[in-house]
């Protein structure tokens, strides 16, 4: 029996009609929600996650303030942005694209940012948060795989779940999500052994390698009935795909996410509903 195609498109836009009410009704309290975007360097590919981004949040009524900088950009130059964008009492969130030139540090970088404003959920405040089950503003990825998880009303309460990545970005908050909500959460990593084995035993997998020439996840690596969430983005002769071939996976699994049109609407989504919490929680604090 085939299983079901997990659709991201649909429930990113689902995501985004709540989150376009919340600016109308921010709006009309005289909050205008403000995303700055920070791009270093000139990367393809960067460029496009940022025009996109910029795009969604003009589709839902959030204002974009954009800074292009150059790629030798310095550690204390993008620190005093981020400082300024901190103090700008009309920006509510503040998007540092990811990955940074060489010579600036990652973790000095987003750190720097203010926990209220960090709307990608990266900063060591609000990922401490999210390990005590307190956080407000979480990482989006993570977060999205969630809402489809909940859109298709898939319980993860005492089931086995699978996280094949272990970055700041994906695997480590999403190991607490799903932690949280009663699930039974193993990491692996390219470290992991008999990880065939290990996935055979999962209710839900979460895969994002983004390296199909080193990592496949096939058919024969799931079990019958299972949820398989691809999160990865890689090229295969020229077509972007994910760590699975999906056509096989889906004759096996319940529920099985596509790449592209799964998990990668959802993070755009997530974003859009950030800075609108974001944006909120800058009007409590102000009304204090």
């Amino acid at each position: 029996m085939v299983g079901t195609k997990i659709d991201g498109v649909l429930v990113s836009n689902i995501v985004k009609e709540r989150v376009k009410k919340a600016v109308e009704e921010l709006r009309s309290q005289g909050i205008q929600p403000c995303l700055a975007t920070v791009l270093i360097g000139d990367d393809p590919a960067s460029a496009t996650y940022v025009r996109n981004k910029q795009k969604a949040c003009a589709d839902v009524g959030i204002k974009t303030k954009d800074h292009k900088l150059e790629r030798t950009l310095t550690q204390i130059e993008i620190n005093t942005l981020i400082d300024k964008l901190n103090a700008d009492i009309e920006v509510h969130g503040i998007l540092v694209q990811l990955p940074l030139p060489q010579q600036l540090d990652e973790f000095e970088t987003t750190s720097r940012i203010s926990p209220l404003k960090d709307v990608d959920g990266l900063t060591p405040h609000n990922a401490g948060l999210l390990s005590m089950k307190k956080a407000v503003l979480k990482a989006c990825t993570p977060s999205g795989i969630m809402e489809l998880l909940d859109h298709y009303r898939i319980d993860v309460n005492g089931k086995n779940a699978v996280i094949i990545n272990r970055s700041n970005l994906l695997g480590k908050p999403l190991y607490h999500l799903l932690l949280e909500r009663d699930a039974t959460v193993t990491t692996c990593h390219s470290k992991t052994k008999n990880l065939k084995e290990i996935c055979r035993q999962a209710d839900i997998i979460i895969t994002g390698v983004g390296d199909r020439a080193k990592f496949t996840l096939t058919e024969d690596m799931i079990k019958e009935g299972a949820v398989v969430i691809d999160v990865a983005t890689a090229r295969l002769n020229g077509k972007l795909v994910g760590d699975c071939d999906f056509d096989s996976i889906i004759q096996k699994a319940a529920f099985a996410s596509p790449v592209p049109g799964g998990v990668g609407p959802m993070t755009i989504a997530m974003l859009l509903k950030n800075t609108v919490t974001a944006a909120s929680m800058s009007a409590r604090f102000a009304r204090r």
